[in-house]
């Protein structure tokens, strides 16, 4: 999308705010939650209802999260010249600060609104997971991220959470290879942090923004995104036991572009040119869910 001559509160630019790049990063995880149901449960059971309902809450979460990056983040003093990584709405002045609180008021109070009615389906614990979500969605930004903490946060928010609420308001329980398979999409959407992060080390170092990549340095960050992958398809090997043998092979694929994602990453090294390393690990990760949720449904 052209990102130049954009209108001040325009549509165009809460289109770029929001981010919808990122959103295959809400979508993988209720993905792989709905095939493991879906496997499970069988047609006559699986909700449809109840599954459209998780895949709007994901969506606006991960806009709503975009959102309060994108604000405070500026409000900060984050974003100025120096900064490598994709251009923001409030830096830019795309997006008013104050039209960008109303915006996160907004989103937050949709999502809670597309949110509740998993209740009926779920028990009132959906109440407390979606309560942590709105809260943990703003302590991220605003306080996690800069202790190192945000790796934990996406295989906890991205991985876990997800992947076993969504199989839980199916079947109304949470299996060992649920749990795992959870576990491996954390890690696999933890890529995308990571590169993130590696990115921006020298900024963030001079921030005073300890992320994991800040604290184990430069080289080990680059390992850290390698094992990311490696990991995930490792803890698929849980499908071997249940005769999902297609759950742990076709990731192997994934695992071939996890690998040529992290030599560019290598070569590359420095500066703004990783932001393409960024969209091709965007494109893993989809790629990684997709497979995933053949393999489980074959």
């Amino acid at each position: 999308m052209e990102e130049n001559n954009i209108k001040c509160n325009s549509p165009k630019a809460w289109v770029l705010a929001a981010r919808p790049k990122t959103l295959a990063g809400a979508a993988v995880p209720v993905m792989i939650g709905l095939a493991m149901a879906y496997r499970d449960i069988g047609n006559s059971y699986f909700e449809v209802v109840p599954a459209v309902l998780c895949v709007l809450f994901a969506f606006l979460m991960q806009i709503d999260a975009n959102l309060i990056n994108d604000y405070f983040d500026f409000v900060r003093g984050n974003d100025d010249e120096t900064r490598l990584g994709p251009k923001r709405a409030c830096a830019q002045g795309w997006i008013t600060t104050k039209n960008m609180r109303i915006g996160i008021l907004i989103t937050t109070i949709l999502a809670c609104c597309v949110g509740l009615p998993l209740i009926i389906y779920g028990g009132l614990e959906m109440l407390l997971i979606g309560l942590l979500c709105v809260v943990f969605c703003f302590l991220y930004t605003t306080t996690l991220a800069s202790l190192g903490l945000g790796d934990v946060l996406v295989l906890v928010f991205f991985g876990i959470v997800p992947v076993c609420t969504v199989y839980y308001i199916q079947s109304g329980n949470v299996t060992l290879d649920t749990f795992a398979v959870s576990l491996a999409c954390g890690f696999v959407i933890d890529a995308l942090l990571l590169i993130n992060n590696y990115r921006d080390i020298d900024n963030d170092a001079k921030a005073g923004k300890k992320t994991l990549v800040v604290r184990v340095g430069a080289e080990c960050g680059r390992y850290a995104y390698l094992l990311s992958g490696i990991i995930a398809v490792l803890i698929g090997a849980v499908f071997l036991f249940n005769g999902s043998i297609y759950a742990f092979l076709l990731p192997l694929l994934y695992l071939i572009l996890h690998y040529i994602t992290y030599k560019k990453m290598v070569r590359i090294n420095k500066g703004e040119a990783l932001n393409a390393v960024l969209g091709d690990t965007a494109r893993n990760i989809f790629v990684y869910g997709v497979l995933v949720s053949i393999g489980i449904l074959l």
